[in-house]
């Protein structure tokens, strides 16, 4: 069972995703973010609280291969860090980024999550995956930014189109769309 719950910035996505393994113990928390600066170190600080004690948390900026143990779930959290990570590792020489790095950022941030899809398949694991919708908002003013958001947009169009479930939180509200 996959399922991805994306929203908006502070939209209850996290919170949600953690409660469908409420009644689990055995679960691995794939946490994709780095901690560069003070406020990012606070936001980590608050999902770690947020986090059961019995869970396993592998801290996955950008490798995903092996991360599942025999857990019953796994939750990463979040798609949109992982793409932000491996884009800039791929493409932080430029300024403006070409087609083909882009398309090569893509690719790879879509064989990364394919893989964790399969190996969560394969060993009966369900696997959570949140992820921001990102197309709600104005158009970037500067490159990077569209290629971002453009690369995001298409692995979550890809995500929802591979999970079994698939749910929208607005206002900390989940809505079952898929």
């Amino acid at each position: 069972m996959v399922i991805l719950v994306t929203g908006g910035a502070r939209s209850g996505k996290s919170q949600f995703a953690q409660s469908l393994f409420a009644e689990n113990e055995r679960v691995v928390y794939v946490a994709t973010a780095e901690i560069y600066d003070e406020e990012m170190a606070q936001r980590v600080n608050l999902h770690r609280r947020m986090r059961p004690d019995t869970w396993r948390t592998e801290e996955r900026p950008r490798e995903l291969s092996g991360v599942l143990a025999g857990e019953e779930g796994c939750l990463l959290d979040c798609v949109t860090v992982l793409t932000s990570n491996i884009m800039f590792a791929h493409t932080a020489q430029y300024e403006r980024i070409p087609q083909k790095a882009q398309e090569e950022t893509e690719a790879e941030v879509k064989r990364q999550l394919d893989s964790l899809i399969d190996a969560a398949n394969d060993a009966g694991c369900r696997l959570v995956l949140v992820t921001n919708e990102l197309g709600s908002g104005i158009v970037p003013e500067h490159h990077v930014s569209r290629v971002f958001r453009d690369i995001a947009g298409r692995v979550n169009q890809h995500l929802a189109r591979r999970a079994d479930q698939v749910y929208l939180c607005v206002s900390g509200i989940p809505i079952k769309i898929k």
